[in-house]
């Protein structure tokens, strides 16, 4: 009997940017030893613990990834980037400029401190159809961050996404109220299920961390799981590879 395939871990490293910004917001680099942390050197010692992936979010409003940033982890990561982005025309033309390996197109709302939900794919099917087709004609693989919603699985399928990456956020904002968490597991589980029936690939992301780990691994066909905040806050006690080498280690069982 073959062996499960390894999920893959995203590395998201926002909230370097964020610690960065909140002192250095007006400095004209990164680079250079001065102005800390930086994003991609993190990007860099991430990798060599086993991350397979590194995702970043430039926002509309810029408050953590600046592009700049994202140019050099084009440059200089060895894996492969993941552009998080809002379905406008601005970010799409960055996006063609940049050339990431892949695009999440996510929501974006300017008074929320994270991302909240999942996109309106059914609000959003002409908007969503035009980005995805320019992406994919510039051979950048989309994936769609949604909740597990039927209807929007579903819609995210006739539009063409060859992944989807399941919001897990209720979930884990649910993960002490055995009831709530029950629940969410279940549309999750019964998503991603869904989801492969259609022929998509099913990453995961937002609210992953090293306890709920251990069921959110059990959901079926997973690919990917893309995991920032609590990746960076153990790496504030025990450094970036270690986190990395732990994470990944419970995401596949050991």
């Amino acid at each position: 009997m073959a062996s499960p395939r390894s999920l893959l871990l995203g590395l998201n490293i926002d909230h370097a940017a964020t610690l960065r910004q909140a002192r250095y917001r007006r400095a004209p680099a990164t680079c250079g030893g001065i102005v800390e942390p930086d994003p991609v050197a993190l990007a860099q010692l991430a990798e060599r613990a086993g991350a397979d992936g590194i995702t970043a979010h430039l926002r509309e409003d810029r408050r953590h990834m600046q592009p700049r940033d994202l140019y050099r982890l084009r440059e200089c990561i060895a894996t492969r980037l993941n552009l998080e982005m809002a379905c406008t025309p601005a970010m799409v033309r960055f996006a063609l400029e940049l050339k990431p390996d892949a695009v999440c197109i996510v929501p974006e709302n300017r008074e929320e401190i994270t991302t909240e939900g999942g996109l309106d794919v059914l609000g959003m099917k002409r908007r969503l159809a035009r980005a995805i087709n320019r992406l994919a004609d510039a051979g950048i693989v989309v994936s769609l961050f949604i909740d597990p919603d039927p209807a929007h699985i579903d819609a995210a399928a006739e539009l063409g996404a060859p992944f989807i990456e399941l919001h897990t956020g209720a979930y884990a904002n649910g993960w002490h109220d055995f009831a709530v968490r029950a629940r969410e597991f279940k549309r999750l589980y019964d998503g991603a299920e869904r989801a492969h029936e259609l022929g998509l690939m099913v990453n995961a992301g937002h609210g992953i961390n090293y306890v709920n780990i251990g069921e959110v691994r059990t959901l079926p066909h997973l690919h990917e799981l893309n995991i920032g905040h609590a990746i960076l806050s153990r790496a504030l006690f025990s450094g970036i590879e270690e986190a990395v080498r732990e994470m990944k280690a419970r995401m596949n069982g050991a």
